[in-house]
């Protein structure tokens, strides 16, 4: 049993987190913990999230100096569901305790620290483990993952682009000129636990933010090796994402090479679920509660462009879920069908 902990378990990724790995048969739940000024403190992690009572019947335990003293050497595993900057505080410790670091956050995902103060409003002070990290894209980057000891787990809009366009990309079939056109559009809980006056429930109707200067468009840049234009909306709806992508396609590229690109891709994947030629469109209700992302496409030949259209859980397979096919791949575990189980 690989032996697990939580940092930020209290949040909406954290307790995702804990209870995958409370159903996992292969990983055991250890310690899950807040900052240590957290008013969470002290609770039931259920108490918290009372969907989970009887699964996560556990107290939250604030990570004060002594406790993150002890966390690496009494967990083989640990991940980290905390703001960019606070996980690029916690993972050296970590990693020099010897324990494995599964980073949910942005602190890890460039290679590049100049990306930092521009997109994320900090100078990154770990320059070094920037080039060591992973980008934990399961099904693209499998092989470094198996051997990796920090695994940058993506963000959600990232993964949801991602695993439509790399396919497309990496066969060759996107015009060089053109750039992708991402739209797409998250749940309130990708905000967080914490509400404001931005991502209240009862303030959000369906809006555009972030437009041309979101942080996960170098991001989503970096991964596919060319840039795109992305759009981010904010819905009115509890969870999930809905990605819309408009590519110009390669001169005389056909559907049908545009299905085989996906169909070798994907075929072998237990987490990707393809729609041809949008027989049934993907949907949040197809895959809200579970870690599939459901991919569709159109081709328009005769204008050379395709519409790709991406559909995701954006705190399983764009977050806690992903972070698990980390670990199943980082430990060789089994692959295990993880789900939620329960509506948030």
């Amino acid at each position: 049993m690989i032996r697990c902990a939580v940092i930020g378990a209290s949040g909406y990724t954290g307790v995702e987190l804990a209870a995958l790995i409370a159903r996992h048969p292969q990983l055991e739940l250890g310690k899950v913990y807040v900052s240590a000024a957290s008013v969470d403190g002290g609770k039931q992690l259920s108490q918290l999230h009372g969907r989970f009572l009887g699964l996560l019947d556990l107290p939250v335990t604030p990570l004060t100096d002594d406790e993150l003293a002890q966390v690496g050497k009494q967990h083989d595993l640990v991940f980290l569901a905390t703001e960019h900057q606070v996980s690029t505080q916690l993972a050296p410790t970590l990693l020099a305790q010897g324990a494995v670091v599964m980073d949910l956050s942005g602190g890890f995902r460039f290679a590049d620290a100049e990306v930092y103060p521009k997109f994320y409003g900090f100078e990154h002070e770990q320059p070094e483990l920037l080039k060591k990290a992973v980008y934990g894209l399961a099904e693209w980057n499998a092989d470094a993952v198996k051997t990796a000891d920090l695994v940058a787990v993506p963000g959600c809009y990232p993964t949801a682009s991602l695993t439509a366009l790399k396919p497309l990309q990496e066969a060759g079939l996107l015009d060089d000129v053109q750039y992708p056109v991402i739209n797409a559009v998250s749940g309130v809980s990708g905000a967080g636990r914490k509400a404001s006056m931005t991502n209240s429930f009862c303030e959000v109707s369906l809006h555009p933010y972030g437009v041309l200067g979101h942080r996960h468009q170098p991001e989503i840049s970096d991964q596919l090796g060319r840039d795109v234009i992305f759009t981010p909306h904010l819905g009115n709806f509890p969870r999930g994402i809905v990605a819309t992508v408009t590519v110009k396609l390669a001169q005389g590229v056909t559907a049908e090479q545009v299905s085989q690109a996906y169909h070798k891709a994907y075929d072998s994947s237990s987490c990707v679920r393809l729609y041809d030629e949008m027989g049934q469109t993907p949907s949040i209700k197809n895959v809200v509660n579970t870690c599939h992302v459901d991919i569709g496409w159109k081709v328009d030949e005769a204008s050379g462009h395709a519409v790709l259209i991406a559909a995701e859980d954006n705190l399983l397979k764009g977050a806690a879920g992903q972070a698990i096919q980390c670990a199943n791949l980082r430990f060789g575990l089994i692959d295990f069908p993880f789900e939620s189980g329960a509506a948030l």
